[in-house]
């Protein structure tokens, strides 16, 4: 005689809400985490056209300098003074011995300027700069 009664069991069901959730969830944080970690530039500088340039790889780290055509430094979305740039370069030189620097120069900014901040990046010790440029187009004008 068997005296175990037979229960019910229903089949387990997959619940969905749970799993939207996570998904929601993880495409905030991507969509998030895409925005804030996209390429640094400014729109404020047009860099010149280089006609046998070659687009560089984008490597994860890089630091970029914009210089502006009134000479204004930024870094990581804010303005510095050549002392701080100084600073926070040779700080991430201490973390990064061989981090890539690009400089974002102003089309039309001048020539000094551009000396100063690599005579900056110098002192820093670092000197893995590359200088940005934009491409011709497709007719091989310049814009």
């Amino acid at each position: 005689m068997n005296l175990r009664r037979r229960i019910n069991q229903e089949p387990i069901q997959l619940q969905l809400a749970p799993m939207i959730d996570v998904i929601m969830f993880l495409l905030c944080f991507f969509l998030l985490t895409w925005n804030l970690a996209r390429y640094e530039q400014d729109i404020d500088v047009k860099v010149p056209v280089a006609r046998n340039g070659v687009p560089p790889k984008q490597l994860p780290g890089e630091v970029i300098i914009n210089l502006k055509t009134d000479g204004t430094v930024e870094l990581e979305r804010s303005v510095l003074t050549l002392p701080e740039l100084q600073a926070k370069l040779s700080a991430i030189q201490q973390v990064y011995p061989d981090q890539a620097v690009v400089l974002r120069g102003s089309e039309n900014v001048e020539y000094k300027h551009v000396v100063e901040v690599l005579d900056v990046c110098r002192a820093s010790k670092l000197t893995n700069i590359a200088f940005a440029t934009n491409r011709p187009d497709k007719d091989g004008s310049a814009h």
